[in-house]
């Protein structure tokens, strides 16, 4: 560790010219005040911005800076330094050179914290300065507990005697090894930010899978006796009926997870070898309802609230399971919510919990469904509705009225676009007028896959997919760059961390309003032909490629077309060597023989070039 220089920091920093002398006689006065260290105190006073005064600092000590989002990692190295030691010292090892270990720390001037890391390591340490906050992320991603879970899963083996068939039998186990393995297994998934835990006891194993980014990550113990334990500890955590394993059940519970609170859905499902076990993960801390966090597009926002806003009337947000829409309707009501207004909700379950809003969960084993409970809200003198699923002529029908009678009604839709929506409604018996009378606006939205930040670079596409965005978006993008995630330790070599939102808002129009009323539907699907929207769902995951927030893979498969696309790309073609019958050795010559100015011209029949009327009139 280089010897620092008699100077102290702040001057440092005014003899460098990164700040002034009153600057540093500023912080030093909120320093003795409030404490903190010298270059935080100036950062918060915005004399500097973060990565300004941490480079100064690197200079200063002599050390180099380095951002870990760029970072490569070896696991065996992280792993020479335990999780625990790594949180405590704010430390990571970043790889190994000439001289020994080089280690990351966010305070490379805590000469205790590196005396105590010299003796864990027992090998010559280089220091880098990196930046707190990218490290804690960092030892969050690299430090699975995929380790810990397995050893815990042979631990609560151990206490299993070796019939657990017996009801009895597993009701005297002790409950300390599976509350240390589930434990574990929420923490390991709330550090991948997984939506989902799937526990599947197979003939001689256990699976647990884990959702992140709608993709199942897969991890298979040996130890296939402690699924009866594990199951049994999560019912009488979510107060099911632990003797009943012949039919499914639902229950829900909450943990504290590293402070957080999480809401856990729980579902059981016998299957062959045991029963079935999923989990939906809610971190109540984490989610922000908030329309502008939702990462709508400026114009569709605009008129999504305008919307929201009208007295009356029914808005539909529609799209697959897992695809937002209940964080969109929430996101709505938190807008909406103010003392002069009455709203009541009626879900199954209740996800988000909300003051000032009075929710009700649906109960199907006491008849307590979506239309009785409807019908009893309409009593209940509201001003706003919330259904969290339109699955039924009755519900649908009560919904469409209360919009028509002074409601405003927000309700949830699975319709594959915004346009089938009204024709949805159709089919589930209602009469054309009503539904255009009625609704107002449907919101179609999905998720696709964020690239991730840390390894994110340009990529090359196809002649298909490069048609497929010149036929949707149009000429400008005919030279538009896409990006792709080359695979990193942060996004678990998936290239892909996070998701967001792709949009598509369509508002029913006079034509519209007229082809419904007489139940004409093909005059209707005529009219949204006309009324094309700004934003299609195609569109709008192009420009989201476009930006380089996902991949262009990704926007085809949102748009309904990638099997399109790609049966095109991949087609063999019908060369001369397959149609050998038909054409005659003489024509094979010819073609050789052209010139490349003649080739050019010619329709090249090896490669299939794709061509597609875009949806909804884009």
């Amino acid at each position: 560790m280089n010897t620092l220089k008699q100077k102290r920091f702040g001057e440092f920093l005014v003899a460098h010219a990164k700040i002034v002398e009153e600057q540093l006689s500023q912080a030093l006065a909120d320093q003795k005040q409030n404490g903190g260290k010298i270059g935080q105190v100036i950062v918060k006073l915005g004399f500097l911005k973060e990565t300004e005064m941490l480079s100064a600092l690197a200079e200063y000590i002599g050390i180099p800076f380095i951002s870990l989002t760029r970072q490569r990692f070896d696991k065996e190295l992280i792993q020479r330094l335990p999780v625990h030691y790594a949180r405590r010292f704010r430390a990571i090892v970043l790889s190994r050179n000439d001289k020994g270990l080089v280690v990351g720390m966010s305070d490379p001037l805590d000469l205790l914290a590196y005396d105590e890391l010299a003796r864990l390591l027992k090998e010559p340490l280089s220091l880098a300065l990196v930046r707190e906050s990218e490290l804690l992320n960092t030892v969050d991603l690299l430090y699975r507990r995929t380790e810990e879970i397995s050893e815990f899963a042979e631990d609560l083996t151990k206490t299993l005697s070796p019939d657990t068939e017996s009801q009895e039998e597993e009701e005297d186990i002790e409950s300390k090894p599976v509350v240390k393995l589930l434990q574990s297994l929420f923490e390991d998934a709330t550090q991948v930010q997984a939506s989902d835990i799937h526990i599947e006891p197979d003939e001689k194993t256990l699976r647990i899978r884990q959702r992140v980014d709608g993709v199942l990550h897969e991890q298979i113990l040996n130890e296939k006796r402690i699924a009866s334990a594990m199951t049994l500890r999560l019912k009488l955590m979510a107060g099911l009926n632990i003797a009943e394993k012949r039919l499914p059940q639902d229950g829900r519970f909450n943990i504290q997870v590293k402070g957080k609170k999480v809401d856990v859905r729980l579902s059981t499902m016998p299957i062959e070898y045991g029963e079935s076990v999923v989990m939906r993960l809610l971190d109540q801390s984490a989610v922000a309802l908030d329309l502008k966090k939702v990462g709508m597009p400026d114009g569709i926002l605009k008129r999504f609230q305008r919307n929201i806003r009208r007295p009356y009337g029914m808005i539909l947000v529609t799209g697959p399971t897992g695809s937002g829409k209940t964080t969109t309707l929430y996101s709505a009501l938190a807008e909406l919510n103010s003392p002069d207004k009455k709203i009541i909700t009626v879900e199954d379950p209740v996800e988000y919990r909300m003051s000032r809003i009075s929710q009700v969960q649906i109960n199907e084993k006491i008849n307590l469904d979506f239309a009785k409970v409807l019908r009893t809200a309409l009593r209940q003198d509201p001003d706003i509705i919330l259904v969290g699923e339109i699955r039924d002529h009755e519900t649908a029908s009560i919904a469409i009225r209360a919009a028509l009678t002074g409601h405003l009604v927000l309700a949830s839709l699975h319709t594959n676009d915004a346009v089938s929506s009204a024709m949805r409604l159709m089919d589930m018996g209602l009469e054309g007028y009503l539904v255009a009378t009625a609704v107002r606006a449907v919101l179609a939205q999905r998720l696709v896959r964020r690239i991730c930040k840390s390894c994110y670079e340009p990529c090359e596409i196809t002649e298909a997919q490069r048609s497929w965005a010149v036929t949707v978006g149009g000429v400008s993008y005919q030279e538009t760059v896409f990006y792709h995630g080359k695979g990193c330790t942060y996004c678990n070599n998936t290239g892909f961390r996070g998701r967001v939102g792709i949009f598509e808002l369509f508002e029913l129009n006079k034509k519209m309003i007229e082809a419904l009323s007489t139940n004409d539907p093909r005059k209707f699907e005529e009219a949204a032909e006309e009324h094309k929207s700004q934003y299609s769902l195609a569109l709008s995951a192009l420009q989201a490629a476009a930006l380089g927030q996902t991949t262009l893979d990704e926007s085809i498969s949102i748009a309904g077309e990638f099997d399109e696309v790609y049966e095109e790309d991949t087609a063999i073609p019908e060369t001369t060597e397959n149609k050998a019958d038909e054409s005659s050795e003489e024509q094979d010559h010819s073609d050789r023989d052209m010139t490349p100015d003649q080739e050019s011209g010619k329709e090249d029949e090896n490669h299939a070039v794709f061509k597609l009327k875009p949806k909804n009139g884009n």
